[in-house]
């Protein structure tokens, strides 16, 4: 009777696991708008999600200044990601986890083609990204995206 129960309990603890998972994580998920650095304006709006317990993140949406190409494509990265439009681009790959912040991942910057390592944690209900190499980096605050911003 008290292995049946042990068995039950365990169960029950393993098909819950993948639910506190994703509740722990659930605050980084969703649309995130980016800010550019230089004007201060909206620049793009970033899906982050999970992916077999990696975080990872898409460029959904572009806010093309004057003069830009409404759908560009990433004339500057390398490999299979020249000239491949950048609305719907993974930017973010493979984030692990540890202690409330994202790491040991990369994010790329398609302006210049460049991936960089990244962490992504979160501060003042705010997405902070950054990215580095060594010890120079770059740090910004991305904002819940809604859609009527």
């Amino acid at each position: 009777m008290i292995t049946k129960i042990i068995k039950v309990l365990l169960i029950g603890l393993l098909a819950a696991a993948p639910i506190v998972t994703y509740a722990e994580h659930e605050e980084f998920l969703g649309l995130w708008q980016t800010i550019d650095d230089d004007t201060n304006k909206p620049r793009s709006v970033v899906e982050v999600y999970l992916d077999n317990g990696q975080l990872k993140g898409n460029i959904v949406k572009l806010f093309p200044q004057p003069g830009e190409v409404a759908d560009p494509v990433c004339d500057q990265c390398k490999n299979d990601l020249h000239n491949k439009k950048i609305i719907g681009m993974q930017i973010i790959n493979d984030m692990e986890y540890k202690k409330g912040i994202w790491k040991n991942g990369e994010i790329l910057d398609p302006n210049n083609g460049k991936f960089y390592d990244c962490k992504i944690w979160l501060e003042d209900n705010k997405l902070k990204v950054r990215g580095y190499i060594g010890f120079f980096f770059r740090t910004q605050e991305w904002l819940r995206f809604k859609e009527n911003n």
